[in-house]
């Protein structure tokens, strides 16, 4: 898959207080770039935590669910666009379908 906006995840593991999400992060990146995903099925059996949460969205829980990813994913094209990263506390102030 191609991941599109890395320096997203790049900018959160920078900010102060999230370091410990750069190594979740980058193993998360690395399995996704080397993955064919072609639906959610083929991502629960990898991530079996990730959340399908409408919009070809997908909600991964990052470092023991400390942290959240949100991707939208355009299966046909094999393009992941991160959408969102922050802590689970931000994560609750967004609307994971639509962001």
């Amino acid at each position: 898959m191609r991941v599109i906006s890395v320096r997203t995840l790049k900018e959160f593991w920078e900010k102060s207080g999230n370091a410990d999400s750069e190594q979740p992060l980058r193993a998360w990146y690395a399995e996704a770039k080397e993955s064919e995903w072609a639906n959610s099925n083929d991502i629960k059996a990898k991530f079996h935590s990730a959340s399908v949460v409408g919009k070809n969205r997908i909600v991964f829980n990052i470092k023991g669910n400390k942290y959240r990813l949100i991707v939208a994913i355009k299966y046909e094209f094999k393009i992941v666009y991160i959408r969102f990263v922050g802590t689970h506390k931000e994560y609750d102030a967004v609307d994971a379908r639509s962001i």
